[in-house]
């Protein structure tokens, strides 16, 4: 069941030194590529990346929370594009989280590194820094990088009492239902 797959999915930062398929490889382009959009504008791209030199490139894109991607086999860049939506951070962050889910259902690990509203230095931004290593055209924007691979590590999942269900409310905010 789907929900098993949510309560057992954790971010993974250490990888198996092991290439992922290429079939896995497909089906995480394919299921990106089915993600929902607003308005069906689809302003959404995606890089595959398997080059070592290039992944250890994007584990520099911002001073912390990026050096895990460097031992990381496979990476997957979701950029978008401003100005085709208004709404183009919203489906990429769709989009990401259907490649996170995607990659769990596969037995595989994976971690975002968020780029968007982070800096690489004093003058250049963790986006435009990965824009710039992955050739993107003007005006795509590199929202967050995805590190893929099988896990070397497996955190416990987090337990049904560590939920902040003090967070919902019953059809006005601060009813506990």
């Amino acid at each position: 069941m789907f929900i098993d797959l949510l309560r057992s999915r954790r971010s993974i930062r250490k990888f198996e030194q092991r290439p992922v398929e290429q079939e896995k490889v497909d089906i995480l382009v394919e299921a990106a590529l089915r993600s929902p959009s607003s308005r069906g504008f689809n302003p959404w791209e995606f890089v595959v990346v398997d080059k070592p030199e290039i992944i250890a490139g994007l584990s520099k894109a911002k001073p912390h929370g990026a050096s895990f991607l460097a031992k990381a086999p496979l990476a997957i860049a979701v950029c978008g594009h401003p100005s085709k939506s208004d709404v183009w951070v919203e489906d990429v962050s769709i989009a990401a989280i259907i490649v996170h889910l995607t990659a769990a259902d596969l037995g595989l690990g994976s971690c975002w590194v968020q780029l968007r509203k982070r800096n690489f230095d004093d003058t250049q931004t963790a986006s435009e820094y990965a824009a710039e290593l992955l050739g993107l055209p003007p005006g795509v924007e590199v929202s967050a990088i995805i590190g893929i691979g099988y896990p070397a590590q497996h955190p416990k999942p987090h337990s049904r009492d560590s939920l902040q269900e003090e967070k919902v409310s019953l059809n006005r905010y601060g009813n506990s239902g």
